[in-house]
């Protein structure tokens, strides 16, 4: 069919427009249903190994796995590392010096010159690593720790790193870490979710659910939100409902479920809605006991905190509590969130721009105490033996403060982050940034080893765990990330 012409249009009647506009709206709405046939025809099935009438059911990894479930520590605003976990003695030297090189221009403008850390770095247990004042508690699980100081990340604004971060891209929309990890695994605990995410007192951080989305995943994957100040609502039946008539009413609504199943075995959907809402029944009575903290002797809360004079302290002192709880019960992923996005620098997280020393002497105290009496109580339960901790933050900070200010800008280019527990070397420490922390320089991970490894640690073969998303095989490491084998006990 040759080009219409703009000479053409003087011959072009009312009749022939209008027959020519009928035959091309068909093929639009014909070309429209092919694809949305596509579309489902291209909508991944659950692994042939997922019942769809128990989605969240335990299942195989792929190997033998060093760990059956992970805590995941992630402190929101990005957390300096040149003032906690990575120790430079030039640093401190070179104080009030410029940066060797051309000027560096970050996030938020110029630089000036090199700030030592404000806190004293000291040798902790036997491994004799530096650690700072910023944390005492923490130091003490020194010989615990294994770091990886050479960590990079893609981006320097605070949403798409933490995006990146969670989920392997920068962009929203993609599963999170504990999505693919339900997806793989399900759970022990048929009672409770499989992923929970526990967000601090103060809020959540700053792309929110995005931390603990399904993203194109069956929504049952997806991160269950709640913390122990807010637990889930609606956990127990109203007053005025009666227990035997609501028994009935779920016998009776499971009697047409199943006579539906049985018409249309095929509604695989409908299978798995109906798995969600039984679950949802089964956390009226597990979650409520399990997030009862009265239940908790005197002496674990004041190992944890809970009885701390600041209120915040406090409150992320029940937020682990409820954490190690969820983890004895069989719990697959719990996300523990410190920090919580606030307008205003330095206010509810470690977004440190203008007066890092002030604002790190608010943050600290509440991770350091509960979180550091978590460990220890984890530890003489025997839960490292199978857990797996990890910690970290979108990205690291400058070892320059930030002209005008004192404080330190974004820096994706060098940080740290640690594993502890099962399958991983403790009191080790792996790569390295720079003599001034500014960039990693010695054997140089990204954000895509971190995955893998977490994945690899608990049996799961990064390359293997995929799902067909619009035309290709998705995975949380895209087409990158290698194990850090190094770091593997």
């Amino acid at each position: 069919m040759e080009p219409l012409s703009f000479a053409g249009l003087s011959h072009l009647s009312r009749r022939n427009f209008l027959a020519g506009s009928a035959t091309g709206l068909s093929q639009i709405a014909l070309l429209s249903l092919l694809a949305d046939e596509s579309k489902a025809q291209d909508r991944s099935p659950i692994r042939p190994e997922i019942r769809p009438e128990a989605p969240l059911a335990a299942r195989p990894s792929h190997f033998p796995a060093k760990a059956k479930r992970v805590l995941h520590i992630f402190c929101s605003g990005a957390c300096s590392h040149v003032d906690s976990w990575d120790y430079k003695p030039e640093l401190i030297k070179r104080h009030g010096t410029a940066l060797p090189g051309e000027a560096v221009i970050t996030f938020q403008g110029a630089n000036g010159n090199l700030t030592r850390s404000p806190w004293e770095f000291k040798p902790r247990g036997q491994s004799g690593k530096y650690i700072s004042e910023l944390f005492p508690g923490l130091a003490k699980h020194a010989d615990d720790m294994c770091f990886v100081h050479s960590m990079t990340a893609k981006g320097s604004a605070h949403g798409p790193a933490e995006s990146q971060h969670s989920t392997g891209f920068l962009a929203e929309g993609f599963p999170s870490i504990g999505a693919w990890v339900s997806y793989a695994l399900g759970t022990s605990n048929q009672d409770l979710p499989a992923f929970v995410a526990i967000p601090d007192v103060r809020g959540i951080p700053q792309i929110g659910p995005v931390n603990w989305n399904n993203g194109f995943l069956p929504a049952v994957f997806q991160g269950t939100a709640f913390n122990a100040d807010s637990p889930i609502a609606n956990l127990r039946p109203a007053r005025n409902n009666p227990a035997a008539s609501e028994a009935a009413a779920r016998d009776y609504l499971k009697l047409l479920n199943d006579e539906h199943l049985k018409r249309n075995p095929q509604d695989s959907e409908l299978a798995a809605r109906i798995s969600a809402y039984e679950l949802a029944a089964r956390l009226q009575l597990r979650a409520a006991e399990v997030s009862d903290l009265s239940r908790e002797t005197k002496a674990t809360h004041t190992q944890y905190a809970t009885d701390d004079k600041n209120p915040l302290v406090a409150g992320m002192g029940r937020n682990c509590l409820l954490a190690r709880r969820l983890l004895e019960k069989g719990v697959r992923f719990v996300q523990l969130c410190n920090g919580a996005y606030a307008m205003g620098e330095g206010v509810g997280n470690w977004d440190g721009h203008k007066t890092i020393k002030a604002d790190y002497d608010r943050h600290g105290p509440i991770l350091d105490r509960p979180l550091s009496g978590m460990l220890a109580d984890m530890k003489a339960r025997g839960l490292l033996d199978d857990t797996l901790i990890v910690w970290s933050t979108e990205f690291g900070r400058m070892p320059t403060f930030q002209v005008g200010t004192q404080g330190r800008d974004h820096n994706p280019k060098g940080f740290t982050v640690w594993f502890m527990g099962a399958g991983v070397k403790p009191g080790f420490s792996y790569g390295a940034t720079d003599e001034f922390g500014h960039k990693a320089v010695d054997k140089v991970t990204t954000l895509y080893d971190f995955h893998a490894t977490l994945l690899h640690l608990l049996g799961l073969d990064h390359e293997r765990l995929t799902w067909y998303h619009n035309g290709t095989q998705r995975r949380l490491t895209d087409v990158h990330g290698h194990v850090i084998r190094d770091i593997v006990a």
